[in-house]
């Protein structure tokens, strides 16, 4: 299968849908086949006003003369040419899409968070193990580049074992889509942005012990803000803030704070070129520049060359996406009950 192009399809034609197809028109070895959204299929094709809080904003433009669309997610289901079905629909439908995909024999990409709720999730894992098809949950955080840099001075120890770690993601609240503000259907800030830190403390720490969280809720009717703090096995004191209330015009903002026994990392995301640095005792600050693409690309990437060589993904599995909703909801629990909630 090296030489194999991967047929594509796409379903839903938002910030994150766009996002994915801008990603796919630039990988080599992928043809967009099809799309496919129940209510946005624009007549000239162009999608470039469609936008979000991360990522590109350069013009895209599909040529319906060579990409078929549809409002049906059958006739991608149904079409021998897509091999290769990405979900990046509102989360309240992940579940019956990607099992019928996988089932239809597809494989599959699909957005976080991975379900609703964690019993939803673990089902869509169930679903993936036993699939001919592969499967990847789109945690791009594991592949974006200064988180990848960090996760690696982790593993690898050269600044020693960590002493804490502390993660934030913030925003104002999203606009591009009334499902987001409905809690009952997004999961609120909670499983919709702050899952991306929860799945990368677990891919740092492993799964947690346990969790102490406070939060509130102001705008979707779930938690919109949270704090959260965590017991690893390390015994590193690690915690994740999110939340999208902040006052509209704040905008996003997203990084990291690392402190390890021989230096101090941290990562954020509005200084631009001087996103990440390093501190280490008795020299000057560096800044580290890391170079590739964004984790968009990368993990879309990741998936085409998996299919290509017959190689099932490893970097994030369908069970880890799952675990991840779980921890998010023990979160709610601590919340809800102030307590300290076992995992």
């Amino acid at each position: 299968m090296a030489s194999e192009t991967i047929g594509v399809g796409v379903v839903g034609l938002g910030f994150m849908g766009t996002t994915h197809l801008r990603q796919y028109l630039k990988l080599p070895h992928v043809r967009i086949v099809a799309v496919c959204d129940a209510v946005r299929i624009p007549e000239s094709g162009n999608l470039s006003q469609v936008a979000g809080n991360l990522g590109g904003n350069e013009p895209l433009k599909l040529d319906w003369n060579s990409i078929r669309a549809t409002r049906r997610f059958e006739d991608l289901l149904a079409d021998p040419e897509v091999q290769l079905v990405d979900l990046c629909v509102p989360t309240m439908l992940h579940a019956d899409m990607a099992i019928a995909a996988l089932e239809a024999g597809k494989h599959v990409v699909c957005e976080k968070p991975l379900a609703r709720t964690a019993a939803l999730a673990h089902r869509i894992a169930d679903a993936a193990e036993r699939a001919r098809g592969f499967f990847l949950p789109a945690m791009c955080l594991r592949f974006w580049p200064e988180y990848a840099w960090v996760k690696d001075a982790i593993d690898s120890g050269r600044y020693g074992r960590v002493r804490a770690a502390r993660f934030r993601r913030v925003s104002e609240p999203p606009g591009w889509s009334r499902d987001f503000l409905d809690g009952s259907k997004s999961g609120g800030a909670l499983l919709d942005l702050h899952i991306h830190d929860v799945d990368f403390v677990q891919f740092c720490f492993g799964k947690p012990r346990a969790v102490m969280a406070v939060g509130g809720s102001w705008i979707s009717g779930a938690v919109d803000h949270v704090v959260a703090l965590y017991k690893v096995a390390s015994g590193a004191v690690v915690s994740a803030e999110g939340g999208w209330a902040m006052t509209p015009g704040f905008g996003f903002h997203m990084g990291f704070t690392v402190q390890f026994e021989r230096a101090t990392v941290d990562y954020d995301l509005n200084r631009g070129a001087e996103a990440l640095k390093v501190f280490e005792e008795g020299q000057p600050a560096r800044v580290v520049k890391c170079e590739g693409p964004d984790g968009y690309y990368s993990e879309l990437s990741y998936m085409v060359e998996c299919i290509r060589s017959g190689r099932r993904p490893e970097r994030v599995t369908a069970r880890e996406a799952a675990v991840a909703v779980e921890i998010c909801e023990a979160e709610e629990r601590s919340i809800q009950t102030g307590s300290v909630v076992e995992l």
